[in-house]
């Protein structure tokens, strides 16, 4: 499918410098899966409501569903795929599985990269299980009923963050 309107974009994926030439159109989370094959990210409601989409970009969560792939030019995006270290899972990871903060796995994308948001955010003091229901107030999950999800959150953000 010819390009309608191509630009070229240079940002950071993950640490790693991406150069590419897209289609103006292209919305951030078909540019992450399609073109980069960072199929961590994942694409539920494209309203921007469920936040299954959600990455970090400079630091701060964003909705890749509704982000143009090039208003991410020359800033840095970090995906689900950044939190493992090759088998071994990230202690974020690790407090999901363990207190059965995830099912299916669809939402967890999104929910990871929030909470790692707010574990920055929080870093050096208590955190709070009302703090923790909030960031995760824009994250659906049909799943788990988000009790194991918050005990996770609680266990990382308050002993390893």
């Amino acid at each position: 499918m010819p390009m309608h309107d191509p630009r070229p974009i240079a940002l950071r994926v993950n640490g790693q410098c991406v150069e590419a030439t897209i289609d103006a159109r292209i919305n951030l989370a078909d540019f992450l899966r399609h073109e980069l094959r960072l199929t961590g990210t994942h694409v539920g409601c494209e309203h921007g409501v469920c936040g299954a989409c959600t990455v970090l970009v400079d630091g701060a969560s964003a909705r890749s569903c509704l982000m143009l792939a090039v208003q991410a030019n020359g800033r840095h995006v970090e995906t689900v795929e950044s939190l493992a270290n090759g088998s071994d899972l990230h202690p974020l990871q690790q407090a999901l599985a363990h207190h059965h903060g995830l099912q299916c796995g669809y939402c967890t994308p999104g929910v990871l990269m929030t909470l790692l948001e707010l574990s920055r955010e929080t870093a050096g003091r208590h955190v709070t299980e009302a703090e923790v229901r909030t960031a995760l107030s824009g994250n659906l999950c049909r799943c788990t009923g988000y009790q194991g999800m918050v005990r996770a959150a609680l266990e990382f953000l308050n002993n390893f963050a």
